[in-house]
């Protein structure tokens, strides 16, 4: 234990156990396996890939998630976005989804087979929202992921809408409330030109999110997309 250990004490976030964010006891109740869904239809799909029928010029090409957005994993999510803020909940969060995303099959093929031209690519924050938190989840997730995968994190899109919290609402209010919602960073055009990127995410819900950011970077000339996101609710 360092000394920043003893002047700043960590605790479980589910039993209030000093000394990590979560013990062994609550860790045992962790899901590291999610099943697969075509964010598109919201329908079953095999590891995360969406549907033959459901690909279109610009809709996402699968989306890979590391654990489920329930129990304690909530407790996790909500003290890494909201007060306290506890950002450096992020070694313990990348781990989880690792371990998550490289036992599935269908992303092991797609880094595989892609990872010389593969970029991690976060969602972005309203630049209000960012100066209240002080940092963007989805960014630090891409930055750590980034170290373990070996793959360029590049931010590439900008939140030109201040949307309102998805949380509650229902898919087509999603939709309606994230369309338009993106574009690309001046700049960065010609570096996503014709290339493969991993759109990174906290939580999926619906998809929406994904989906309204793959179209904005596929119309801007990316060659395929599949998401990742922490947490499936």
């Amino acid at each position: 234990m360092g000394i920043l250990d003893f002047i700043f004490p960590k605790y479980c976030v589910n039993c209030k156990k000093l000394g990590s964010y979560l013990c062994p006891d609550c860790f045992s109740y962790l899901s590291l396996s999610t099943s697969g869904i075509c964010v598109v239809c919201s329908r079953p799909s095999v590891d995360g890939m969406t549907h033959f029928g459901c690909v279109g010029r610009c809709t996402i090409d699968g989306v890979f998630t590391g654990i489920e957005y329930k129990g304690i994993v909530k407790k996790l999510v909500y003290n890494f976005k909201y007060k306290p803020y506890l950002s450096d909940l992020k070694s313990l969060l990348v781990e989880l989804l690792y371990e998550g995303i490289v036992q599935n099959e269908a992303f092991s093929k797609v880094y595989q087979d892609n990872r010389h031209n593969l970029i991690l690519a976060p969602i972005p924050l309203y630049a209000s929202k960012l100066r209240i938190r002080g940092y963007n989840q989805a960014e630090i997730l891409a930055k750590e992921l980034s170290k373990r995968l070996n793959i360029k994190m590049i931010n590439v899109l900008e939140r030109t809408k201040n949307t309102r919290p998805q949380v509650g609402l229902k898919r087509e209010e999603r939709i309606r409330n994230i369309s338009g919602a993106f574009e690309i960073i001046r700049g960065k055009k010609e570096i996503i030109k014709n290339s493969f990127v991993f759109l990174v995410d906290d939580v999926l819900t619906t998809g929406s999110t994904l989906l309204e950011a793959t179209n904005v970077l596929k119309r801007n000339g990316v060659k395929k997309v599949w998401g990742i996101a922490l947490a499936r609710d």
